[in-house]
Protein backbone atom coordinates (compact mmCIF):
# COMPACT_ATOMS: atom_id res chain seq x y z
CA UNK A 1 0.00 0.00 0.00
CA UNK A 2 1.35 3.52 -1.04
CA UNK A 3 1.77 5.88 1.66
CA UNK A 4 -1.04 8.42 0.36
CA UNK A 5 -3.51 5.48 0.33
CA UNK A 6 -2.27 5.01 4.20
CA UNK A 7 -3.18 8.60 4.56
CA UNK A 8 -6.29 8.54 2.73
CA UNK A 9 -7.33 5.09 5.30
CA UNK A 10 -6.43 7.42 8.39
CA UNK A 11 -8.12 10.09 7.24
CA UNK A 12 -11.15 8.05 6.50
CA UNK A 13 -11.01 6.51 10.28
CA UNK A 14 -10.83 9.74 11.76
CA UNK A 15 -13.73 10.85 9.91
CA UNK A 16 -15.57 8.45 10.83
CA UNK A 17 -14.34 9.24 14.59
CA UNK A 18 -16.09 12.76 13.99
CA UNK A 19 -19.41 11.52 12.50
CA UNK A 20 -18.71 11.22 8.93
CA UNK A 21 -19.24 7.94 7.38
CA UNK A 22 -20.36 9.39 3.72
CA UNK A 23 -16.97 8.88 2.13
CA UNK A 24 -14.83 5.92 2.00
CA UNK A 25 -10.97 5.41 1.92
CA UNK A 26 -11.31 5.74 -1.92
CA UNK A 27 -12.89 8.78 -2.05
CA UNK A 28 -10.53 10.56 0.66
CA UNK A 29 -7.68 9.19 -1.48
CA UNK A 30 -9.28 10.86 -4.41
CA UNK A 31 -9.72 14.25 -2.57
CA UNK A 32 -6.05 14.47 -1.79
CA UNK A 33 -4.38 17.06 -3.01
CA UNK A 34 -0.40 17.94 -3.60
CA UNK A 35 0.40 21.51 -2.21
CA UNK A 36 1.97 23.95 -4.20
CA UNK A 37 4.97 24.78 -2.12
CA UNK A 38 6.56 21.52 -0.50
CA UNK A 39 6.88 23.60 2.82
CA UNK A 40 3.21 23.41 3.02
CA UNK A 41 3.37 19.57 3.65
CA UNK A 42 3.46 16.68 1.57
CA UNK A 43 -0.27 16.33 0.91
CA UNK A 44 -3.05 18.29 1.83
CA UNK A 45 -6.65 17.48 2.20
CA UNK A 46 -9.47 19.84 1.72
CA UNK A 47 -12.78 19.96 4.17
CA UNK A 48 -14.45 22.11 2.09
CA UNK A 49 -17.00 19.09 1.26
CA UNK A 50 -17.52 18.10 4.92
CA UNK A 51 -18.84 22.01 5.99
CA UNK A 52 -22.91 20.67 5.02
CA UNK A 53 -22.51 16.96 7.01
CA UNK A 54 -20.73 18.57 9.88
CA UNK A 55 -22.65 21.85 10.18
CA UNK A 56 -19.38 23.54 10.83
CA UNK A 57 -16.94 26.09 8.80
CA UNK A 58 -14.18 24.41 6.95
CA UNK A 59 -11.80 25.59 8.88
CA UNK A 60 -13.00 24.26 11.98
CA UNK A 61 -13.36 20.82 10.78
CA UNK A 62 -9.73 21.30 9.51
CA UNK A 63 -8.80 21.81 13.24
CA UNK A 64 -10.81 18.88 14.89
CA UNK A 65 -10.06 16.89 12.40
CA UNK A 66 -5.81 17.43 12.31
CA UNK A 67 -6.35 16.43 15.85
CA UNK A 68 -7.40 13.53 15.13
CA UNK A 69 -4.83 12.05 12.80
CA UNK A 70 -1.71 10.75 13.90
CA UNK A 71 0.79 7.84 13.16
CA UNK A 72 3.16 6.45 10.86
CA UNK A 73 4.19 7.42 8.23
CA UNK A 74 3.38 11.34 9.46
CA UNK A 75 5.78 13.23 10.86
CA UNK A 76 3.25 16.15 11.34
CA UNK A 77 -0.02 17.23 10.96
CA UNK A 78 -1.46 20.92 11.04
CA UNK A 79 -4.52 22.65 9.90
CA UNK A 80 -3.91 25.70 7.94
CA UNK A 81 -7.35 27.24 7.04
CA UNK A 82 -9.79 25.00 5.60
CA UNK A 83 -7.14 22.61 5.13
CA UNK A 84 -5.35 19.59 6.65
CA UNK A 85 -1.81 19.71 5.76
CA UNK A 86 0.01 16.39 6.45
CA UNK A 87 3.73 16.01 6.72
CA UNK A 88 5.14 12.87 6.39
CA UNK A 89 8.52 11.05 8.09
CA UNK A 90 10.87 11.14 5.12
CA UNK A 91 13.15 8.49 6.52
CA UNK A 92 10.11 6.10 6.91
CA UNK A 93 8.96 6.84 3.64
CA UNK A 94 12.08 6.77 1.61
CA UNK A 95 12.83 3.49 3.56
CA UNK A 96 9.71 2.24 2.58
CA UNK A 97 9.49 3.58 -1.24
CA UNK A 98 13.30 2.24 -1.94
CA UNK A 99 12.92 -0.87 -0.13
CA UNK A 100 10.05 -1.87 -2.31
CA UNK A 101 11.40 -1.12 -5.73
CA UNK A 102 14.31 -3.37 -5.08
CA UNK A 103 12.35 -5.88 -3.72
CA UNK A 104 10.40 -5.83 -7.21
CA UNK A 105 12.15 -4.72 -9.85
CA UNK A 106 10.67 -4.01 -13.16
CA UNK A 107 7.36 -5.77 -11.55
CA UNK A 108 7.08 -2.42 -9.81
CA UNK A 109 3.75 -0.62 -10.21
CA UNK A 110 2.14 -3.76 -11.58
CA UNK A 111 -1.35 -4.42 -10.51
CA UNK A 112 -3.87 -7.20 -11.48
CA UNK A 113 -6.58 -4.63 -12.37
CA UNK A 114 -6.84 -6.55 -15.50
CA UNK A 115 -7.33 -10.14 -14.80
CA UNK A 116 -5.15 -11.63 -17.54
CA UNK A 117 -8.44 -10.55 -19.73
CA UNK A 118 -7.88 -9.79 -23.37
CA UNK A 119 -7.80 -6.33 -25.34
CA UNK A 120 -7.76 -6.36 -28.50
CA UNK A 121 -5.72 -3.02 -29.41
CA UNK A 122 -6.22 -1.84 -33.14
CA UNK A 123 -2.73 0.05 -34.12
CA UNK A 124 -0.86 1.29 -36.83
CA UNK A 125 -2.78 -0.39 -39.70
CA UNK A 126 -0.62 1.42 -42.47
CA UNK A 127 -2.26 1.15 -46.32
CA UNK A 128 -0.54 -1.24 -48.17
CA UNK A 129 1.35 -0.46 -51.42
CA UNK A 130 1.71 2.86 -49.74
CA UNK A 131 5.14 4.16 -47.98
CA UNK A 132 4.82 4.16 -43.86
CA UNK A 133 4.99 7.74 -43.37
CA UNK A 134 5.48 9.96 -40.55
CA UNK A 135 1.25 10.16 -40.38
CA UNK A 136 1.64 6.33 -39.19
CA UNK A 137 4.06 6.91 -36.67
CA UNK A 138 1.46 8.46 -34.17
CA UNK A 139 -1.09 5.30 -34.42
CA UNK A 140 1.96 2.69 -33.85
CA UNK A 141 3.62 4.37 -31.16
CA UNK A 142 0.68 5.44 -29.16
CA UNK A 143 -1.37 1.78 -29.64
CA UNK A 144 2.36 0.26 -28.79
CA UNK A 145 2.37 2.26 -25.31
CA UNK A 146 -1.06 1.81 -24.75
CA UNK A 147 -0.43 -2.00 -25.05
CA UNK A 148 2.48 -2.03 -22.90
CA UNK A 149 0.43 0.09 -20.17
CA UNK A 150 -2.33 -2.29 -20.14
CA UNK A 151 -0.14 -5.31 -19.60
CA UNK A 152 1.23 -4.10 -16.40
CA UNK A 153 -1.99 -3.01 -15.48
CA UNK A 154 -2.54 -6.86 -15.96
CA UNK A 155 -4.41 -7.05 -18.88
CA UNK A 156 -3.56 -9.22 -22.06
CA UNK A 157 -3.38 -6.49 -24.93
CA UNK A 158 -3.92 -8.37 -27.93
CA UNK A 159 -1.68 -5.85 -30.67
CA UNK A 160 -3.91 -6.10 -34.24
CA UNK A 161 -2.67 -4.52 -37.37
CA UNK A 162 -5.67 -3.86 -39.30
CA UNK A 163 -4.00 -3.45 -42.40
CA UNK A 164 -6.07 -1.12 -45.21
CA UNK A 165 -5.26 -3.30 -47.84
CA UNK A 166 -8.63 -3.42 -49.66
CA UNK A 167 -10.01 -0.52 -51.50
CA UNK A 168 -10.88 1.25 -55.07
CA UNK A 169 -7.24 2.37 -54.31
CA UNK A 170 -6.10 -0.89 -55.45
CA UNK A 171 -7.93 -0.91 -58.75
CA UNK A 172 -6.26 2.67 -59.27
CA UNK A 173 -2.74 1.35 -58.76
CA UNK A 174 -3.72 -1.85 -60.76
CA UNK A 175 -4.14 0.30 -63.69
CA UNK A 176 -1.37 2.60 -63.16
CA UNK A 177 0.41 -0.98 -62.70
CA UNK A 178 -0.69 -2.25 -65.96
CA UNK A 179 -0.12 0.81 -67.96
CA UNK A 180 2.77 2.27 -65.96
CA UNK A 181 4.51 -0.27 -64.19
CA UNK A 182 8.03 -2.22 -65.01
CA UNK A 183 8.03 -5.41 -62.32
CA UNK A 184 11.83 -4.74 -61.94
CA UNK A 185 11.72 -1.10 -60.61
CA UNK A 186 8.73 -2.66 -58.32
CA UNK A 187 10.91 -5.80 -57.02
CA UNK A 188 13.80 -3.06 -56.71
CA UNK A 189 11.75 0.23 -54.45
CA UNK A 190 8.11 -1.33 -53.56
CA UNK A 191 7.06 1.00 -51.85
CA UNK A 192 8.71 3.93 -53.53
CA UNK A 193 7.72 2.84 -56.62
CA UNK A 194 4.26 1.58 -56.02
CA UNK A 195 3.72 5.54 -54.55
CA UNK A 196 5.08 6.80 -57.93
CA UNK A 197 2.47 4.90 -59.72
CA UNK A 198 -0.58 5.92 -57.45
CA UNK A 199 0.73 9.80 -57.99
CA UNK A 200 1.07 9.48 -61.70
CA UNK A 201 -2.53 7.79 -61.41
CA UNK A 202 -4.03 10.75 -59.75
CA UNK A 203 -1.68 13.34 -62.02
CA UNK A 204 -3.05 11.45 -65.20
CA UNK A 205 -6.49 11.13 -63.82
CA UNK A 206 -7.04 14.72 -63.52
CA UNK A 207 -6.20 15.20 -67.48
CA UNK A 208 -8.25 12.26 -67.97
CA UNK A 209 -10.80 11.44 -66.02
CA UNK A 210 -11.65 7.89 -67.42
CA UNK A 211 -9.21 6.60 -65.55
CA UNK A 212 -10.73 6.60 -62.72
CA UNK A 213 -13.40 5.23 -63.99
CA UNK A 214 -10.82 2.35 -65.11
CA UNK A 215 -10.06 2.14 -61.26
CA UNK A 216 -13.35 1.18 -60.11
CA UNK A 217 -13.45 -1.66 -62.92
CA UNK A 218 -10.24 -3.10 -61.87
CA UNK A 219 -11.34 -3.37 -58.31
CA UNK A 220 -14.50 -4.73 -59.11
CA UNK A 221 -12.62 -7.30 -60.77
CA UNK A 222 -10.50 -8.08 -57.67
CA UNK A 223 -13.79 -7.91 -55.56
CA UNK A 224 -14.64 -11.04 -58.06
CA UNK A 225 -11.36 -12.74 -57.74
CA UNK A 226 -10.15 -12.31 -61.49
CA UNK A 227 -7.03 -13.97 -61.58
CA UNK A 228 -4.67 -11.26 -62.76
CA UNK A 229 -6.03 -8.02 -60.30
CA UNK A 230 -5.88 -11.15 -57.20
CA UNK A 231 -2.52 -11.64 -58.37
CA UNK A 232 -1.19 -7.80 -58.73
CA UNK A 233 -3.01 -7.67 -55.34
CA UNK A 234 -1.35 -10.12 -53.28
CA UNK A 235 2.30 -9.15 -54.62
CA UNK A 236 1.43 -5.60 -53.96
CA UNK A 237 0.76 -6.77 -50.69
CA UNK A 238 3.27 -9.17 -49.98
CA UNK A 239 6.03 -6.65 -50.85
CA UNK A 240 4.54 -3.99 -48.49
CA UNK A 241 4.29 -5.97 -45.67
CA UNK A 242 7.86 -6.96 -46.17
CA UNK A 243 9.00 -3.20 -46.16
CA UNK A 244 7.15 -2.51 -43.10
CA UNK A 245 8.31 -5.09 -41.13
CA UNK A 246 11.79 -3.64 -41.63
CA UNK A 247 10.86 -0.31 -40.18
CA UNK A 248 8.67 -2.53 -37.13
CA UNK A 249 11.49 -4.67 -36.49
CA UNK A 250 13.58 -1.20 -36.03
CA UNK A 251 11.21 0.29 -33.68
CA UNK A 252 10.76 -2.88 -31.91
CA UNK A 253 6.85 -3.46 -32.05
CA UNK A 254 5.52 -6.59 -33.17
CA UNK A 255 1.75 -7.55 -34.07
CA UNK A 256 -0.64 -10.75 -32.72
CA UNK A 257 -2.47 -10.50 -36.03
CA UNK A 258 -2.40 -8.59 -39.09
CA UNK A 259 -5.45 -9.36 -40.64
CA UNK A 260 -6.82 -6.35 -42.65
CA UNK A 261 -9.72 -5.09 -44.31
CA UNK A 262 -9.66 -7.82 -47.00
CA UNK A 263 -9.98 -10.53 -43.90
CA UNK A 264 -13.64 -9.40 -43.63
CA UNK A 265 -14.76 -9.68 -47.15
CA UNK A 266 -16.55 -13.11 -46.23
CA UNK A 267 -17.88 -12.02 -42.75
CA UNK A 268 -20.13 -8.72 -44.17
CA UNK A 269 -22.79 -10.86 -45.34
CA UNK A 270 -23.51 -12.28 -41.82
CA UNK A 271 -23.70 -7.89 -40.40
CA UNK A 272 -26.37 -7.39 -43.41
CA UNK A 273 -27.86 -10.39 -42.35
CA UNK A 274 -28.27 -9.58 -38.67
CA UNK A 275 -29.14 -6.03 -39.36
CA UNK A 276 -32.20 -7.35 -41.30
CA UNK A 277 -33.25 -9.79 -39.29
CA UNK A 278 -33.33 -7.37 -36.08
CA UNK A 279 -35.43 -4.63 -37.97
CA UNK A 280 -32.59 -2.37 -38.43
CA UNK A 281 -32.24 -1.87 -41.85
CA UNK A 282 -33.64 1.31 -43.80
CA UNK A 283 -33.40 2.58 -47.71
CA UNK A 284 -31.82 5.73 -48.11
CA UNK A 285 -31.72 7.14 -51.41
CA UNK A 286 -30.98 3.59 -52.44
CA UNK A 287 -28.69 2.69 -50.05
CA UNK A 288 -29.08 0.41 -46.65
CA UNK A 289 -28.52 2.29 -43.74
CA UNK A 290 -28.90 2.10 -39.88
CA UNK A 291 -30.90 5.17 -38.72
CA UNK A 292 -29.47 7.10 -35.67
CA UNK A 293 -31.51 10.06 -35.27
CA UNK A 294 -32.39 9.04 -31.39
CA UNK A 295 -28.77 10.01 -31.19
CA UNK A 296 -28.69 13.09 -33.25
CA UNK A 297 -26.26 11.03 -35.35
CA UNK A 298 -26.27 10.55 -39.38
CA UNK A 299 -27.09 7.63 -40.83
CA UNK A 300 -24.87 4.99 -41.09
CA UNK A 301 -24.31 3.37 -44.21
CA UNK A 302 -24.06 -0.31 -44.95
CA UNK A 303 -24.60 -0.66 -48.17
CA UNK A 304 -24.09 1.41 -51.13
CA UNK A 305 -26.92 1.63 -54.13
CA UNK A 306 -24.53 -0.42 -56.03
CA UNK A 307 -24.50 -3.13 -53.37
CA UNK A 308 -21.20 -2.44 -52.53
CA UNK A 309 -20.02 -2.52 -48.98
CA UNK A 310 -18.49 0.16 -46.81
CA UNK A 311 -16.00 0.57 -44.28
CA UNK A 312 -19.25 0.67 -41.02
CA UNK A 313 -19.87 -3.19 -42.37
CA UNK A 314 -16.36 -4.09 -42.26
CA UNK A 315 -15.66 -2.81 -38.91
CA UNK A 316 -18.65 -4.12 -37.73
CA UNK A 317 -17.93 -7.93 -39.13
CA UNK A 318 -14.69 -6.97 -37.36
CA UNK A 319 -16.08 -5.94 -33.67
CA UNK A 320 -18.37 -9.12 -33.73
CA UNK A 321 -15.19 -11.59 -34.62
CA UNK A 322 -12.93 -9.74 -32.32
CA UNK A 323 -15.67 -9.81 -29.91
CA UNK A 324 -16.14 -13.58 -30.40
CA UNK A 325 -12.38 -14.68 -30.64
CA UNK A 326 -11.36 -13.07 -27.48
CA UNK A 327 -13.91 -12.34 -25.54
CA UNK A 328 -12.67 -8.65 -24.76
CA UNK A 329 -12.80 -7.01 -21.73
CA UNK A 330 -12.34 -4.00 -23.76
CA UNK A 331 -11.53 -3.18 -27.72
CA UNK A 332 -9.00 -0.13 -28.27
CA UNK A 333 -9.15 1.72 -31.64
CA UNK A 334 -5.72 3.90 -31.81
CA UNK A 335 -6.95 5.40 -35.15
CA UNK A 336 -7.08 9.52 -36.22
CA UNK A 337 -9.56 12.10 -34.53
CA UNK A 338 -10.62 12.56 -37.89
CA UNK A 339 -12.66 8.94 -37.70
CA UNK A 340 -14.78 10.06 -34.19
CA UNK A 341 -18.28 9.83 -36.02
CA UNK A 342 -17.36 6.81 -37.54
CA UNK A 343 -16.47 5.02 -34.49
CA UNK A 344 -19.29 6.93 -32.55
CA UNK A 345 -21.80 5.69 -35.49
CA UNK A 346 -19.98 2.15 -35.16
CA UNK A 347 -20.67 1.42 -31.29
CA UNK A 348 -24.69 2.87 -31.62
CA UNK A 349 -25.19 0.36 -34.29
CA UNK A 350 -23.69 -2.32 -32.34
CA UNK A 351 -25.76 -1.36 -29.07
CA UNK A 352 -28.99 -1.34 -31.19
CA UNK A 353 -28.14 -4.77 -32.40
CA UNK A 354 -28.33 -5.99 -28.64
CA UNK A 355 -24.41 -6.27 -27.96
CA UNK A 356 -24.26 -4.81 -24.07
CA UNK A 357 -20.09 -5.46 -24.68
CA UNK A 358 -20.63 -2.34 -27.31
CA UNK A 359 -19.86 -0.23 -24.21
CA UNK A 360 -16.34 -1.61 -23.79
CA UNK A 361 -14.98 -0.12 -26.79
CA UNK A 362 -13.12 2.68 -26.88
CA UNK A 363 -12.13 4.77 -29.78
CA UNK A 364 -8.68 6.56 -28.87
CA UNK A 365 -7.98 9.49 -31.19
CA UNK A 366 -5.10 11.33 -31.74
CA UNK A 367 -3.81 14.77 -33.42
CA UNK A 368 -2.23 15.13 -37.03
CA UNK A 369 1.56 14.90 -38.05
CA UNK A 370 1.74 18.17 -40.05
CA UNK A 371 4.31 19.65 -42.37
CA UNK A 372 4.78 23.10 -42.17
CA UNK A 373 1.58 23.34 -40.44
CA UNK A 374 -0.11 21.35 -43.24
CA UNK A 375 -1.40 17.90 -43.30
CA UNK A 376 0.78 15.15 -45.34
CA UNK A 377 -0.68 13.80 -48.40
CA UNK A 378 0.44 10.63 -50.14
CA UNK A 379 -2.21 11.26 -52.60
CA UNK A 380 0.46 14.91 -53.61
CA UNK A 381 3.72 12.85 -53.20
CA UNK A 382 3.49 15.77 -50.08
CA UNK A 383 4.69 12.66 -47.66
CA UNK A 384 7.78 11.94 -45.22
CA UNK A 385 8.32 8.74 -44.92
CA UNK A 386 9.25 7.01 -41.17
CA UNK A 387 11.78 4.84 -42.84
CA UNK A 388 14.07 8.19 -44.08
CA UNK A 389 13.62 9.79 -40.78
CA UNK A 390 14.39 6.66 -38.64
CA UNK A 391 17.68 6.25 -40.49
CA UNK A 392 19.01 10.06 -40.26
CA UNK A 393 17.88 10.21 -36.20
CA UNK A 394 20.25 6.86 -35.82
CA UNK A 395 23.22 8.44 -38.18
CA UNK A 396 23.28 12.00 -36.04
CA UNK A 397 23.02 9.91 -32.98
CA UNK A 398 26.17 8.11 -34.51
CA UNK A 399 28.11 11.00 -35.53
CA UNK A 400 27.57 12.49 -31.68
CA UNK A 401 29.14 8.77 -30.47
CA UNK A 402 31.98 9.04 -32.31
CA UNK A 403 32.63 12.55 -31.16
CA UNK A 404 32.01 12.22 -27.82
CA UNK A 405 32.63 8.37 -26.91
CA UNK A 406 34.61 6.66 -29.66
CA UNK A 407 35.29 3.85 -27.76
CA UNK A 408 31.49 3.26 -26.21
CA UNK A 409 30.91 -0.64 -26.60
CA UNK A 410 27.92 -1.92 -29.25
CA UNK A 411 27.93 1.90 -30.83
CA UNK A 412 25.73 0.82 -33.57
CA UNK A 413 23.48 -1.03 -31.18
CA UNK A 414 23.39 1.88 -28.83
CA UNK A 415 22.87 4.64 -31.99
CA UNK A 416 19.81 2.36 -33.02
CA UNK A 417 18.16 3.05 -29.49
CA UNK A 418 19.08 6.66 -28.65
CA UNK A 419 18.23 7.30 -32.03
CA UNK A 420 14.67 5.08 -32.82
CA UNK A 421 13.99 6.53 -28.97
CA UNK A 422 14.26 10.05 -29.91
CA UNK A 423 11.51 9.91 -32.71
CA UNK A 424 8.94 7.83 -30.57
CA UNK A 425 9.34 10.12 -27.55
CA UNK A 426 8.67 13.21 -29.64
CA UNK A 427 5.53 12.06 -29.99
CA UNK A 428 4.49 10.56 -26.51
CA UNK A 429 5.86 12.97 -24.68
CA UNK A 430 2.80 15.38 -26.31
CA UNK A 431 -0.84 14.39 -25.32
CA UNK A 432 -2.00 12.19 -28.59
CA UNK A 433 -4.88 14.88 -29.20
CA UNK A 434 -2.72 17.87 -30.05
CA UNK A 435 -1.61 17.74 -33.29
CA UNK A 436 2.82 17.70 -34.05
CA UNK A 437 4.25 19.91 -36.15
CA UNK A 438 7.30 17.26 -37.88
CA UNK A 439 10.29 19.25 -37.22
CA UNK A 440 13.74 18.18 -37.51
CA UNK A 441 15.42 19.96 -34.97
CA UNK A 442 13.46 19.71 -32.42
CA UNK A 443 12.98 16.33 -32.79
CA UNK A 444 16.57 15.17 -32.88
CA UNK A 445 17.83 17.61 -29.88
CA UNK A 446 19.67 15.91 -27.56
CA UNK A 447 19.13 18.15 -24.74
CA UNK A 448 15.84 19.51 -22.82
CA UNK A 449 12.66 17.22 -23.04
CA UNK A 450 13.71 14.82 -25.42
CA UNK A 451 14.14 10.76 -25.14
CA UNK A 452 17.90 10.80 -25.12
CA UNK A 453 18.28 13.17 -22.51
CA UNK A 454 16.15 10.23 -20.48
CA UNK A 455 18.26 7.35 -21.58
CA UNK A 456 20.81 9.33 -20.75
CA UNK A 457 20.63 10.38 -17.50
CA UNK A 458 19.47 6.65 -16.61
CA UNK A 459 22.84 5.80 -18.60
CA UNK A 460 24.33 8.18 -15.86
CA UNK A 461 22.88 6.56 -13.14
CA UNK A 462 24.33 2.97 -14.31
CA UNK A 463 28.09 4.69 -14.03
CA UNK A 464 27.55 5.55 -10.41
CA UNK A 465 26.72 1.84 -9.53
CA UNK A 466 29.16 0.94 -11.83
CA UNK A 467 31.85 3.15 -10.18
CA UNK A 468 29.92 3.07 -6.81
CA UNK A 469 30.59 -0.86 -6.78
CA UNK A 470 26.84 -1.22 -5.70
CA UNK A 471 25.99 -4.77 -4.65
CA UNK A 472 22.26 -5.16 -4.43
CA UNK A 473 22.89 -8.14 -2.23
CA UNK A 474 24.32 -5.88 0.40
CA UNK A 475 21.44 -3.53 0.47
CA UNK A 476 20.04 -2.73 4.15
CA UNK A 477 18.31 -0.67 6.09
CA UNK A 478 19.05 3.29 4.61
CA UNK A 479 21.57 5.01 6.94
CA UNK A 480 19.53 7.83 9.22
CA UNK A 481 20.09 11.16 7.31
CA UNK A 482 22.20 9.83 4.07
CA UNK A 483 19.16 11.19 1.91
CA UNK A 484 18.11 14.27 4.22
CA UNK A 485 17.53 17.34 1.84
CA UNK A 486 14.97 18.44 -0.37
CA UNK A 487 16.56 16.40 -3.60
CA UNK A 488 16.61 13.58 -2.26
CA UNK A 489 12.71 13.75 -1.03
CA UNK A 490 12.13 14.88 -4.45
CA UNK A 491 13.30 12.16 -6.06
CA UNK A 492 11.56 9.40 -3.73
CA UNK A 493 8.48 11.41 -3.96
CA UNK A 494 8.19 10.78 -7.56
CA UNK A 495 9.56 7.50 -7.41
CA UNK A 496 6.45 6.74 -5.06
CA UNK A 497 3.80 8.35 -7.77
CA UNK A 498 4.55 5.66 -10.37
CA UNK A 499 2.25 2.99 -9.81
CA UNK A 500 -0.08 5.58 -9.74
CA UNK A 501 0.89 7.69 -12.85
CA UNK A 502 0.86 4.28 -14.88
CA UNK A 503 -2.49 3.41 -13.60
CA UNK A 504 -3.79 6.87 -15.15
CA UNK A 505 -1.89 6.62 -17.93
CA UNK A 506 -3.81 2.98 -18.64
CA UNK A 507 -7.40 4.51 -17.69
CA UNK A 508 -6.84 7.26 -19.54
CA UNK A 509 -5.29 6.11 -22.69
CA UNK A 510 -2.68 8.34 -22.52
CA UNK A 511 0.66 7.68 -22.74
CA UNK A 512 1.57 11.02 -22.06
CA UNK A 513 1.98 11.10 -18.58
CA UNK A 514 4.48 8.53 -18.91
CA UNK A 515 6.43 10.61 -20.75
CA UNK A 516 6.07 13.47 -18.85
CA UNK A 517 6.80 11.24 -15.74
CA UNK A 518 10.10 10.02 -16.89
CA UNK A 519 11.73 13.39 -17.65
CA UNK A 520 10.17 14.76 -14.66
CA UNK A 521 12.10 11.73 -12.57
CA UNK A 522 15.44 12.36 -15.24
CA UNK A 523 15.18 16.61 -14.26
CA UNK A 524 14.59 15.44 -10.18
CA UNK A 525 17.58 13.43 -10.48
CA UNK A 526 19.93 15.02 -12.43
CA UNK A 527 19.46 17.92 -9.43
CA UNK A 528 20.14 15.35 -6.61
CA UNK A 529 23.40 14.08 -8.67
CA UNK A 530 24.14 17.53 -8.99
CA UNK A 531 23.66 19.08 -5.21
CA UNK A 532 24.78 15.51 -3.33
CA UNK A 533 28.00 13.74 -2.88
CA UNK A 534 27.32 10.32 -3.57
CA UNK A 535 30.55 8.30 -4.23
CA UNK A 536 32.39 10.42 -1.77
CA UNK A 537 31.16 9.34 1.19
CA UNK A 538 31.75 7.07 3.88
CA UNK A 539 30.51 3.48 2.69
CA UNK A 540 27.52 3.20 4.95
CA UNK A 541 26.03 6.57 3.64
CA UNK A 542 27.36 5.84 0.16
CA UNK A 543 25.65 2.94 -0.39
CA UNK A 544 21.94 4.01 1.06
CA UNK A 545 22.54 7.02 -1.40
CA UNK A 546 23.37 4.27 -4.10
CA UNK A 547 20.05 2.35 -3.42
CA UNK A 548 18.23 5.37 -3.65
CA UNK A 549 20.26 5.71 -7.47
CA UNK A 550 19.28 2.14 -8.03
CA UNK A 551 15.76 2.44 -7.67
CA UNK A 552 15.85 5.54 -10.11
CA UNK A 553 17.69 3.25 -12.54
CA UNK A 554 14.21 0.71 -12.29
CA UNK A 555 11.67 3.13 -12.42
CA UNK A 556 13.26 4.91 -15.30
CA UNK A 557 14.52 1.73 -17.24
CA UNK A 558 10.66 0.74 -16.87
CA UNK A 559 8.70 3.72 -17.60
CA UNK A 560 11.15 4.13 -21.13
CA UNK A 561 10.10 0.42 -21.49
CA UNK A 562 6.34 1.18 -21.31
CA UNK A 563 6.89 3.70 -24.15
CA UNK A 564 8.50 1.46 -26.35
CA UNK A 565 12.50 2.80 -25.94
CA UNK A 566 15.41 1.26 -24.26
CA UNK A 567 17.30 2.11 -21.82
CA UNK A 568 20.95 1.64 -22.49
CA UNK A 569 23.37 1.73 -19.52
CA UNK A 570 26.32 3.59 -21.11
CA UNK A 571 25.91 6.14 -23.71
Amino acid sequence: MSYKHQVAEMIASALVHMGVDSLNKEQVYGMLETPPNPAMGDIAFPCFQLAKALRKAPPMIATELAANISGSPLQEVKAVGPYVNLFLDQAAVSTQVIGTILAQGAAYGQSNLGQGRNVPIDLSSPNIAKPFSMGHLRSTVIGNAIANIMEKQGYKPVRINHLGDWGTQFGKLIVAYRLWGDEEKVKAEPIKELLHLYVKFHEEAEKDPSLEDQGREWFKKLEDGDEEAQHLWSWFRDESLKEFMKIYDLMNVSFDSTHGEAFYNDKMDRVVSLLEEKGLLTESDGAQVVSLDEYDMPPCLIKKSDGATLYATRDLAAALFRHETYDFAKAVYVVGNEQRLHFQQLYKVLEKMGYPWAANMHHIPFGMMLKDGKKMSTRKGKVVLLEEVLAQAIADVQKVIEEKNPSLANKEEVARQVGVGAVIFHDLKNYRLNDINFSWEEMLTFEGETGPYVQYTHARACSLLRKGNYQPASSSELVPGALEGKEAWAVVTLLNAFPEVVDRAGNQFDPSLIGKYVIDLAQVFNKFYANVRILAEEDAVKASRLQLVAAVVVVLKEGLRLLGLAAPEEM
